[in-house]
Protein backbone atom coordinates (compact mmCIF):
# COMPACT_ATOMS: atom_id res chain seq x y z
CA UNK A 1 0.00 0.00 0.00
CA UNK A 2 2.91 2.49 0.63
CA UNK A 3 3.92 1.89 -3.19
CA UNK A 4 1.84 4.76 -4.51
CA UNK A 5 2.84 7.37 -2.24
CA UNK A 6 6.27 6.48 -2.75
CA UNK A 7 5.71 7.21 -6.39
CA UNK A 8 3.70 9.98 -5.77
CA UNK A 9 6.86 11.31 -3.71
CA UNK A 10 8.88 10.50 -6.42
CA UNK A 11 6.98 13.09 -8.85
CA UNK A 12 7.08 15.70 -6.69
CA UNK A 13 11.31 15.36 -6.09
CA UNK A 14 11.48 16.31 -9.79
CA UNK A 15 10.08 19.82 -9.71
CA UNK A 16 11.04 20.48 -6.51
CA UNK A 17 14.83 19.70 -7.68
CA UNK A 18 14.48 21.72 -11.31
CA UNK A 19 13.24 24.95 -9.00
CA UNK A 20 16.31 24.40 -6.26
CA UNK A 21 18.80 23.94 -9.03
CA UNK A 22 17.30 27.49 -10.94
CA UNK A 23 17.50 28.80 -7.69
CA UNK A 24 21.25 27.77 -7.45
CA UNK A 25 22.01 29.39 -10.72
CA UNK A 26 20.06 32.30 -11.34
CA UNK A 27 21.25 33.67 -8.16
CA UNK A 28 24.65 33.21 -9.37
CA UNK A 29 24.19 35.08 -12.40
CA UNK A 30 22.28 38.22 -10.65
CA UNK A 31 23.00 40.87 -8.14
CA UNK A 32 20.93 42.70 -6.18
CA UNK A 33 21.10 46.62 -6.46
CA UNK A 34 20.50 48.55 -3.73
CA UNK A 35 19.25 52.31 -5.41
CA UNK A 36 17.96 52.47 -8.18
CA UNK A 37 18.71 56.21 -8.79
CA UNK A 38 22.60 54.83 -8.62
CA UNK A 39 21.99 51.99 -10.77
CA UNK A 40 23.59 51.76 -14.21
CA UNK A 41 21.77 52.97 -17.21
CA UNK A 42 24.70 52.95 -19.50
CA UNK A 43 24.81 51.82 -23.23
CA UNK A 44 26.51 48.00 -24.05
CA UNK A 45 27.41 48.72 -27.42
CA UNK A 46 25.28 46.00 -29.09
CA UNK A 47 22.95 48.25 -31.26
CA UNK A 48 24.53 49.14 -34.46
CA UNK A 49 25.44 53.19 -33.84
CA UNK A 50 22.45 55.33 -36.26
CA UNK A 51 25.46 57.77 -37.19
CA UNK A 52 27.48 55.52 -38.79
CA UNK A 53 25.16 52.30 -40.06
CA UNK A 54 22.37 53.12 -42.81
CA UNK A 55 20.51 50.28 -42.92
CA UNK A 56 16.77 49.30 -40.85
CA UNK A 57 17.27 47.61 -37.45
CA UNK A 58 15.26 45.76 -35.13
CA UNK A 59 16.12 44.01 -31.62
CA UNK A 60 14.70 42.33 -29.31
CA UNK A 61 15.91 42.71 -25.46
CA UNK A 62 16.06 41.31 -22.26
CA UNK A 63 17.59 41.75 -18.78
CA UNK A 64 17.22 40.76 -15.46
CA UNK A 65 14.53 42.57 -13.89
CA UNK A 66 16.02 45.16 -10.90
CA UNK A 67 16.03 43.94 -7.35
CA UNK A 68 14.96 40.69 -5.49
CA UNK A 69 12.72 40.44 -8.90
CA UNK A 70 15.63 39.35 -11.11
CA UNK A 71 16.06 36.34 -9.10
CA UNK A 72 12.49 35.26 -10.57
CA UNK A 73 12.35 36.61 -14.22
CA UNK A 74 13.52 39.41 -16.77
CA UNK A 75 12.18 42.68 -18.27
CA UNK A 76 12.12 42.47 -21.84
CA UNK A 77 11.70 45.79 -24.59
CA UNK A 78 11.73 46.68 -28.68
CA UNK A 79 14.04 49.32 -30.47
CA UNK A 80 13.56 49.84 -33.95
CA UNK A 81 15.73 52.04 -36.44
CA UNK A 82 14.26 52.76 -40.13
CA UNK A 83 16.40 53.22 -43.00
CA UNK A 84 18.84 56.05 -42.55
CA UNK A 85 17.10 56.95 -38.77
CA UNK A 86 18.74 58.71 -37.01
CA UNK A 87 17.74 57.41 -33.36
CA UNK A 88 16.13 54.44 -32.30
CA UNK A 89 12.65 53.95 -30.97
CA UNK A 90 12.09 52.06 -28.09
CA UNK A 91 8.98 50.00 -27.22
CA UNK A 92 8.11 48.68 -23.70
CA UNK A 93 5.78 48.06 -20.69
CA UNK A 94 7.16 49.83 -17.24
CA UNK A 95 5.49 48.82 -14.09
CA UNK A 96 6.25 51.87 -12.17
CA UNK A 97 4.55 54.06 -14.62
CA UNK A 98 1.12 52.78 -13.99
CA UNK A 99 1.59 52.52 -10.10
CA UNK A 100 2.26 56.30 -10.98
CA UNK A 101 -1.47 56.88 -12.59
CA UNK A 102 0.08 56.35 -15.81
CA UNK A 103 -0.19 54.17 -18.94
CA UNK A 104 2.72 51.27 -18.96
CA UNK A 105 3.15 51.32 -22.28
CA UNK A 106 6.30 53.34 -23.50
CA UNK A 107 7.37 54.80 -26.63
CA UNK A 108 10.43 56.90 -26.75
CA UNK A 109 13.90 57.56 -28.39
CA UNK A 110 16.23 56.09 -26.52
CA UNK A 111 19.77 54.37 -26.63
CA UNK A 112 18.06 50.65 -27.27
CA UNK A 113 21.34 48.61 -25.65
CA UNK A 114 21.27 50.76 -21.91
CA UNK A 115 21.81 48.11 -18.70
CA UNK A 116 18.29 47.67 -17.14
CA UNK A 117 19.27 49.62 -13.71
CA UNK A 118 22.98 47.45 -13.48
CA UNK A 119 21.68 44.26 -14.91
CA UNK A 120 23.26 43.90 -18.82
CA UNK A 121 20.99 43.43 -21.51
CA UNK A 122 21.24 40.49 -24.47
CA UNK A 123 19.86 40.23 -27.69
CA UNK A 124 17.39 38.05 -28.26
CA UNK A 125 16.49 38.88 -31.76
CA UNK A 126 17.78 40.79 -34.36
CA UNK A 127 17.17 41.91 -38.08
CA UNK A 128 18.85 43.94 -40.41
CA UNK A 129 18.30 45.42 -44.19
CA UNK A 130 16.04 44.60 -46.82
CA UNK A 131 12.26 44.68 -45.65
CA UNK A 132 12.59 45.75 -42.10
CA UNK A 133 11.54 49.21 -42.48
CA UNK A 134 8.43 47.53 -43.03
CA UNK A 135 8.16 45.21 -40.64
CA UNK A 136 8.97 48.50 -38.28
CA UNK A 137 5.82 49.91 -39.24
CA UNK A 138 3.97 46.52 -38.20
CA UNK A 139 5.39 46.76 -34.57
CA UNK A 140 4.94 50.51 -34.49
CA UNK A 141 0.57 49.64 -35.19
CA UNK A 142 0.61 46.17 -32.81
CA UNK A 143 2.67 47.89 -30.43
CA UNK A 144 -0.22 50.91 -30.33
CA UNK A 145 -2.85 48.62 -30.17
CA UNK A 146 -1.89 46.55 -27.02
CA UNK A 147 -4.66 46.05 -25.26
CA UNK A 148 -3.11 46.59 -22.15
CA UNK A 149 -2.18 50.14 -22.20
CA UNK A 150 -4.21 50.64 -18.61
CA UNK A 151 -3.47 47.36 -16.94
CA UNK A 152 -0.24 46.13 -15.47
CA UNK A 153 0.06 43.05 -13.26
CA UNK A 154 4.05 42.12 -11.99
CA UNK A 155 2.53 38.21 -11.85
CA UNK A 156 1.08 36.63 -13.69
CA UNK A 157 0.71 39.58 -16.14
CA UNK A 158 0.00 41.48 -17.96
CA UNK A 159 3.51 42.81 -17.82
CA UNK A 160 6.45 43.96 -20.15
CA UNK A 161 6.78 39.93 -21.10
CA UNK A 162 2.95 40.04 -21.93
CA UNK A 163 3.86 43.01 -24.43
CA UNK A 164 6.89 41.96 -26.25
CA UNK A 165 5.30 38.39 -26.74
CA UNK A 166 2.09 40.21 -28.22
CA UNK A 167 4.29 41.90 -30.51
CA UNK A 168 6.53 39.02 -31.56
CA UNK A 169 3.47 37.21 -32.47
CA UNK A 170 1.98 39.64 -35.04
CA UNK A 171 6.10 39.43 -36.38
CA UNK A 172 6.78 35.74 -36.87
CA UNK A 173 9.71 36.62 -39.20
CA UNK A 174 11.48 37.33 -35.97
CA UNK A 175 11.66 34.22 -34.76
CA UNK A 176 11.54 35.50 -30.95
CA UNK A 177 12.05 32.65 -28.26
CA UNK A 178 11.88 34.10 -24.96
CA UNK A 179 13.57 32.86 -22.28
CA UNK A 180 11.77 30.64 -19.60
CA UNK A 181 12.59 33.72 -17.65
CA UNK A 182 10.64 36.00 -19.43
CA UNK A 183 7.31 35.53 -17.04
CA UNK A 184 3.91 36.71 -18.25
CA UNK A 185 4.91 36.11 -21.75
CA UNK A 186 2.28 33.38 -21.23
CA UNK A 187 -0.58 35.65 -20.26
CA UNK A 188 -2.68 35.86 -23.59
CA UNK A 189 -3.91 39.26 -24.03
CA UNK A 190 -7.64 39.60 -24.12
CA UNK A 191 -7.97 36.45 -22.08
CA UNK A 192 -7.63 33.72 -24.81
CA UNK A 193 -6.33 30.51 -24.37
CA UNK A 194 -5.32 29.76 -27.57
CA UNK A 195 -2.74 31.41 -29.96
CA UNK A 196 0.72 31.16 -31.71
CA UNK A 197 4.11 30.96 -30.12
CA UNK A 198 5.49 34.16 -29.94
CA UNK A 199 8.17 32.75 -32.44
CA UNK A 200 5.40 31.90 -35.09
CA UNK A 201 6.68 28.16 -35.24
CA UNK A 202 4.05 26.90 -33.36
CA UNK A 203 1.11 27.24 -30.97
CA UNK A 204 0.68 27.58 -27.18
CA UNK A 205 -2.55 26.82 -24.23
CA UNK A 206 -2.56 28.76 -21.84
CA UNK A 207 -5.06 29.92 -18.55
CA UNK A 208 -4.42 33.32 -17.94
CA UNK A 209 -0.89 32.53 -17.73
CA UNK A 210 -0.85 30.29 -14.79
CA UNK A 211 -1.32 27.15 -16.56
CA UNK A 212 -0.05 26.11 -19.88
CA UNK A 213 2.05 24.10 -22.81
CA UNK A 214 3.80 25.49 -25.77
CA UNK A 215 4.87 23.47 -28.80
CA UNK A 216 6.87 24.76 -30.83
CA UNK A 217 10.41 24.64 -33.55
CA UNK A 218 12.17 27.28 -32.09
CA UNK A 219 10.92 27.70 -28.38
CA UNK A 220 10.63 23.15 -28.08
CA UNK A 221 8.89 22.23 -25.31
CA UNK A 222 7.29 24.05 -22.70
CA UNK A 223 5.32 23.62 -19.57
CA UNK A 224 3.47 26.78 -17.65
CA UNK A 225 3.05 25.94 -13.62
CA UNK A 226 2.36 29.34 -12.03
CA UNK A 227 3.87 31.38 -13.91
CA UNK A 228 7.01 29.52 -14.17
CA UNK A 229 8.39 27.48 -17.29
CA UNK A 230 9.76 24.21 -17.12
CA UNK A 231 11.06 22.94 -20.94
CA UNK A 232 13.56 21.47 -23.46
CA UNK A 233 14.71 23.35 -26.41
CA UNK A 234 15.85 19.80 -28.36
CA UNK A 235 17.14 22.18 -31.19
CA UNK A 236 19.82 23.80 -29.52
CA UNK A 237 20.26 20.85 -26.72
CA UNK A 238 18.97 23.10 -24.04
CA UNK A 239 16.86 22.64 -20.84
CA UNK A 240 14.74 25.63 -19.55
CA UNK A 241 14.02 26.21 -15.78
CA UNK A 242 12.61 28.64 -14.00
CA UNK A 243 15.22 31.68 -12.64
CA UNK A 244 18.16 29.93 -14.02
CA UNK A 245 16.67 30.13 -17.54
CA UNK A 246 17.94 28.12 -20.61
CA UNK A 247 20.64 25.71 -19.55
CA UNK A 248 23.02 24.71 -23.03
CA UNK A 249 24.42 21.98 -22.90
CA UNK A 250 26.10 22.71 -26.52
CA UNK A 251 29.67 23.84 -27.05
CA UNK A 252 30.04 27.26 -27.01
Amino acid sequence: MERPRQKTRLWLAVPIFLLVAGAVVGFGRHTVNADWRTASREPMGLAPDPATYSPAVVQFYVARAFSWRGFFGVHSWIAVKPTDGPHYTVYQVIGWMAHHGGSPLVISESAPDRRWFGAEPQVIADLRGDGVDDIIKRIDAVARKYPHVDDYALWPGPNSNTFTAYVARAVPELRVDLPPTAIGKDYLPGGGLFAGAPSGTGYQVSLFGLVGVLAAVEEGLEINLLGLTFGIDPLDLALKLPMAGRISFRDP
